[in-house]
């Protein structure tokens, strides 16, 4: 019955006209005819390769970097339909089902440099999920393909299929053109939450085996290329134990839009518990990336986040009066085919209790409103950050694998095995002293495997560290591998420099497998044989300790470093502005984000301070803290206080740059710091008027304590402080980061 009912549903989508949808766009895009589903509902697919894993910021590392050998892909999934809503009384408007317009490309599928076919490598695809409670009723591939001269001479066919059903045949070079284009209308039914995109060269000339992992017969989809669609949104019912659905969606591939509306006179324990919602969203982010917007006695126009106090108005809409911290779901005033959820909380401490608990959690079904109930809230100890690799002992390699992840490949031609882990930033060590990284690794026992030439490739962060053979190299083991003794090398441990780790890390190992030259291709085409790295692979990081010269501000866009030292803020002050801009609470609210996402740490004991402080319990928090600051140049009062005792001095919206007096000149060469370029920095801050980045210096109020700014010209410049400072790996160190 739920398939009926799904197909029903589907099939009404189809029938819908298409409210938003794109004429295809003009140019060298070849539009294409495609064959109609299968008639059999339960029919067999067709076989696909295994599809590539999305994964953050992958970096190639091996001469293969597309899918494997074929396995037969599963039939395409529908999503489970949401519970119907019951108990709660009909609208007096029949809500709209939204319509929604999507776009995911190759890059943000975790194929950063598409789909590369080479050497004897002739299918690869790509897995991809769309969130759950949106049905398409309108969806198009753009493919941007680049073919090499070699394999354009040959009267090759690229294969399409999604899903099991096949999409169409592409001509590779026809048209003479380094890069060819085509678009592909999709039937709406085969795109679903779960998807799988194959491809696979068809070569009409030579049908025969490619030894030569050097040949230069070459196809690559690039990672330009994109599916689009559009899709309606299902309603579900006013449920907390959906949360975070529908306002973040694990499925979805894309970056996360979520707003957070409060009331016209917001309290600091407002965005205090908006900071620690954010950072928790953060975390469930992953690699996709989230972003927030802050609106000021506004409602969202969709989804979205209401904090605020009991009885508060927001947007127009009251909140509930409630003596408990309360949790709400409700539908949206401006369009019930959208939610909002509304965190009530009559001070600091009962709006924590209440975001805290959404933080974890475990509602029972059917559960629309909430009344929180105590709870407690763990402080944090230093350098306990769950998502960074623990420096108390050897890490094995198999913990840092994530769940999808196996330590073994298949075949010939194969996908790196990629590790990603994160690390404190401000591991240290003495000249001389390296990291052991152990790699414990077995080939395959294979006759026809030429072992001499076979090797593991392992690189760090793009950077290449050791090829590892097959055999023990040496005169000695080559004799006694010639008289038949077992002369495996199945173990190796590489040195590393501690300027290597970073704070966000991968490590990339490829198992070469070089075939000897009379192999038959069957045997190349067989996906039986298996490399895998063994379990007595580790990192040891236990003879690091943590030391940093501050301020650095690399370890701060790195690993929002020193206030993620303890990951929930318990010795950091978020501060704002008395009166606060959207755009300045928008970007504390990313700020908290991107330190959740990075620790894996929700700011639970986070404290917002409004406005500079003369005296009192706020005034107490900057003496005792850490901070972290957002303004402009606009906010002119609390700038000047802001910046008093700084190296920096705002004058007229303008930045300048304070000239050092000739103690602080000594006390910098005391320290190691030669490379000063304060009058650089100070001619750059006058003379642009549209700049935005980051400053920091210690701070005024404890000299052992380190302030952070994220500041800018104006609010539009703020806006855009994140575009591209979270796509570097590492910064110079310096106490001023402006991109350019």
């Amino acid at each position: 019955m739920k398939r009926l009912t799904t197909l029903a549903l589907l099939a009404g989508m189809l029938s819908a006209p298409a409210l938003h949808s794109e004429e295809p766009g003009s140019g060298s895009a070849a539009p294409l005819s495609f064959p109609q589903l299968n008639d059999a509902a339960d029919s067999e697919p067709g076989d696909e390769p295994p599809a590539a894993s999305p994964e953050e910021g992958a970096s190639p590392a091996a001469p293969a970097t597309a899918g494997d050998a074929a396995a037969t892909a599963p039939a395409p999934v529908m999503p489970d339909l949401p519970p119907p809503v019951s108990g709660t009384a009909a609208p007096e408007v029949i809500p709209v089902a939204p319509v929604w317009g999507g776009d995911l490309n190759l890059a943000q599928m975790g194929m950063p440099d598409g789909i590369i076919l080479s050497g004897g490598q002739r299918q690869g695809g790509v897995s991809f999920t769309l969130p759950a409670d949106q049905v398409v009723i309108h969806s198009q591939l753009s493919l941007a393909v680049r073919v090499s001269p070699e394999m354009a001479s040959r009267n090759a066919t690229l294969q399409l299929m999604l899903n099991g059903q096949p999409l169409g045949t592409l001509p590779l070079g026809a048209d003479g053109e380094d890069v060819s284009h085509y678009q592909l209308d999709i039937p709406p039914a085969l795109m679903v939450s779960s998807n799988n995109l194959s491809v696979k060269i068809n070569d009409g000339d030579t049908l025969q085996c490619q030894r030569d992992i050097h040949d230069t017969s070459r196809v690559t989809v690039l990672p330009t290329s994109h599916f689009s669609w559009e899709s309606q949104q299902l309603n579900i019912s006013d449920d907390l134990s959906h949360f975070p659905r529908p306002f973040f969606d694990s499925m979805q591939m894309t970056p996360a839009d979520i707003a957070v509306a409060y009331g016209a006179k917001p309290s600091a324990d407002v965005f205090s518990a908006a900071a620690l919602i954010s950072s928790w969203l953060g975390i469930q982010a992953d690699y996709r990336g989230i972003a927030f917007s802050a609106l000021r006695d506004r409602l969202p126009e969709r989804h979205g986040i209401v904090i605020g106090h009991p009885g508060e108005q927001v947007g127009g809409m009251m909140l509930p009066e409630t003596d408990k911290p309360l949790l709400r779901i409700i539908a949206n005033p401006a369009n019930p085919a959208y939610k909002l959820l509304l965190i009530v909380g009559k001070n600091d401490t009962a709006l924590r209790m209440a975001a805290w608990r959404l933080t974890r959690g475990n509602f029972a079904p059917q559960t629309a409103t909430l009344d929180v109930e105590p709870q407690t809230i763990p402080v944090g100890k230093a350098y306990d950050a769950p998502r960074w690799i623990p420096t108390d002992r050897p890490v094995k390699l198999s913990e840092l694998l994530r769940k999808d992840q196996s330590p073994t490949v298949s075949g010939v031609w194969h996908e790196p095995l990629r590790i990603a882990f994160r690390a404190a930033p401000d591991l240290y060590l003495w000249d001389g002293e390296t990291i052991p990284l152990q790699v414990g690794y077995r080939f395959p026992s294979e006759s026809w495997i030429n072992e001499d030439k076979s090797l593991l490739s392992v690189t760090l962060n793009g950077t290449f560290l050791n090829n590892l053979p097959m055999n023990k190299q040496g005169p000695l083991e080559k004799v006694w591998r010639y008289l038949g003794g077992d002369a495996r090398q199945e173990r190796f441990t590489i040195p590393l420099a501690p300027y290597l780790i970073y704070g966000d890390n991968q490590l990339s190992m490829y198992f070469n497998v070089v075939p000897k030259d009379d192999v038959p291709c069957s045997v190349l085409l067989n996906n039986n044989i298996k490399s895998r790295i063994t379990d007595d692979s580790w990192i040891d990081l236990s003879k690091t300790r943590h030391f940093s010269l501050l301020p650095n501000l690399s370890y701060f866009v790195g690993a929002s470093f020193p206030f993620s030292r303890l990951a929930d803020y318990s010795q950091t002050t978020l501060l704002l502005p008395a009166d606060p801009s959207e755009t300045q609470v928008a970007t504390l609210l990313n700020l908290a984000a991107r330190s959740g996402n990075a620790t894996g740490t929700a700011l639970a004991n986070n404290r917002v301070v409004l406005g500079m402080p003369t005296g009192g319990g706020d005034l107490q928090s900057l003496r005792e803290r850490d901070v972290l600051a957002v303004t402009a140049l606009d906010q002119q009062a609390f700038n000047q206080s802001l910046l008093a005792d700084s190296p920096y001095r705002p004058v007229d919206n303008v930045l300048s740059v304070r000239e050092p007096d000739l103690w602080q000149k000594v006390q910098r060469r005391l320290t190691g710091d030669w490379t000063s370029a304060s009058l650089d920095a100070d001619r750059y801050f006058s003379s642009s008027s549209a700049w935005r980045g980051f400053i920091s210096y210690r701070s005024p109020w404890n000299s052992t304590r380190l302030v952070v700014v994220a500041l800018a010209s104006n609010d539009d410049q703020l806006a855009r402080t994140e575009d591209r400072f979270w796509n570097r790996r590492a910064l110079t160190p310096g106490s001023a980061a402006i991109p350019r």
